[in-house]
């Protein structure tokens, strides 16, 4: 007999347990490289970012020395939270509240204001999204060439930050809420439309193919056949953008587009750190009740109410 011949074959599992021992290796060896990688560019970018910076900082006594950059500035971010908080006293906390919210009149005129260019910017934004998002789809764009114009379309929109977009719809209207509306619309567009696009291309294609068997356009493809199976996850995505362009709306303000953003503009140039953490306060509490409301919405819309069956 030859040696090839004296050669006992593995066994399943013997030959299982030297695949799955080798795949394990691979495995490691991935995950190896990448973390590699990853720290490499994190260093890399925390290098870029002043991260290990080495900076001359002035001690109490007057001299100075040479410090770590991080460890010399979280001092300073104390001194900065401890000028924005108020002086209350509760003997006298009715008048240290009213000296606090000082301005409340203008600030409430201006929330309002924030929270409707929120609004109807979430709206222009949700249309342009949910339209364009079905041709950004790669199930269910007619060709490739609606599917590319689309895609570059919503890029373009959400690649431009909304403070861009307040510059230049300033610059084009001047200043006021419709720059602010427009400019938080089309970013909205932009990032909704990715998003539902996405959505979208996780869908069952099978109600689709029976409305194009029973004669359908494209349009009535999605709408009897896409637009049933998306509507939950368009809603949550809505109302979690609306959530967002809130603060967004809170901000363009600094650039002349309306909203609560000018008062913080003014309270940071006139050093009115008491209005800043007052103004925090405010949009933390609008945000916090919006998003309370925004769930029991979600909740109501997808029947997550119903009581558990019997």
């Amino acid at each position: 007999m030859t040696a090839a011949a004296e050669v006992t074959p593995l066994r399943p599992l013997d030959q299982f347990e030297l695949g799955y021992a080798a795949q394990r290796r691979r495995a490691k060896f991935g995950w190896m490289i990448a973390s590699i990688l990853f720290f490499a560019f994190f260093a890399f970018s925390a290098w870029l970012g002043d991260f290990f910076r080495v900076t001359q900082v002035t001690l109490t006594d007057g001299s100075r020395e040479w410090r770590w950059i991080i460890p010399a500035g979280l001092p300073r971010l104390g001194e900065f939270i401890e000028r924005t908080l108020p002086v209350l006293r509760w003997d006298s906390l009715g008048a240290d509240l009213a000296e606090w919210f000082w301005r409340w009149k203008v600030w409430l005129n201006l929330l309002v204001e924030t929270v409707l260019i929120a609004f109807m910017a979430t709206a222009l934004g949700v249309f342009g999204g949910f339209v364009m998002s079905f041709p950004a789809s790669r199930n269910l764009a007619p060709n490739t060439w609606v599917l590319w114009f689309s895609r570059r379309y919503l890029e373009i929109a959400r690649t431009v930050p909304e403070l861009v977009w307040a510059l230049i719809f300033v610059f084009c209207f001047s200043v006021g809420p419709m720059a602010g509306v427009l400019a938080i619309g089309l970013h909205t567009a932009g990032a909704l439309g990715k998003l539902y696009s996405e959505v979208n291309e996780n869908i069952d294609m099978a109600p689709l193919e029976g409305v194009k068997a029973a004669g359908g356009t494209w349009f009535d493809q999605i709408r009897y056949g896409a637009v049933p199976q998306v509507m939950p996850n368009i809603i949550s995505y809505t109302l979690l953008r609306f959530e967002i362009n809130v603060r967004a709306s809170s901000i363009i303000g600094y650039v002349g587009a309306g909203g609560l953003g000018q008062e913080f503009r003014e309270a940071l140039s006139l050093q009115e750190y008491t209005d800043l953490s007052a103004l925090f306060l405010i949009i933390f509490v609008t945000v916090m009740v919006i998003d309370y409301g925004s769930e029991k919405l979600r909740h109501k819309v997808i029947g997550l109410e119903k009581g558990p069956a019997t």
